[in-house]
């Protein structure tokens, strides 16, 4: 994760003062701690992952960063199995950094998920630099761009496509 994503994604949890965060992909925690550092100090992050070494990084590196283990609910499991077990809409934010196959269901989730006003960001969005090129016919490209359009014609979204790090495409649900 850059730098430049990070503090997007800090902004966008500080902005909705965002005391529930799903985070879809644990990954080793960077983006967990962009996150963590954003919300409200009674703030919990759910963190999905299926790889248990992953999160076994997450969880020491978030108690090295100062958060406290009830600051964060760590799941292991693949986020379209957990997700539906989730409450409808009582999170301020999701960041979905998973598998660009996922990312349309991962979407559908969020809508269920989040709160009214609550913001859906996902990772990778400009596809490597090849959203924008026409040319480009590959899987992730369009099932991103897919994503994109979908979100974009809808009334329930309010989106834009941010150029940091990878992009992000960050949502606002009606």
């Amino acid at each position: 994760m850059t730098t430049g994503t990070g503090a997007a994604l800090r902004l966008l949890a500080a902005a909705g003062s965002a005391r529930a965060v799903v985070e879809i992909g644990t990954g080793t925690g960077v983006s967990g701690i962009w996150l963590l550092r954003g919300m409200r100090a009674d703030g919990v992050l759910t963190t999905i992952d299926v790889e248990v070494e992953h999160q076994r990084i997450a969880r020491r590196i978030f108690a090295e960063a100062g958060f406290p283990a009830g600051r964060t609910r760590i799941i292991t499991g693949r986020a379209l199995d957990v997700l539906p077990r989730l409450a409808d809409g009582a999170y301020d934010l999701v960041f979905v950094d998973a598998e660009v196959t996922g990312v349309s269901a991962c979407v559908d989730a969020a809508l269920r998920l989040l709160r009214p006003g609550g913001v859906l960001a996902v990772n990778g969005a400009l596809a490597g630099g090849r959203i924008g090129d026409p040319a480009a016919r590959d899987m992730e490209t369009v099932t991103l761009r897919e994503a994109i359009k979908a979100l974009r014609e809808s009334d329930e979204w309010v989106p834009a496509l941010l150029p940091v790090g990878h992009g992000l495409l960050a949502a606002i649900r009606c």
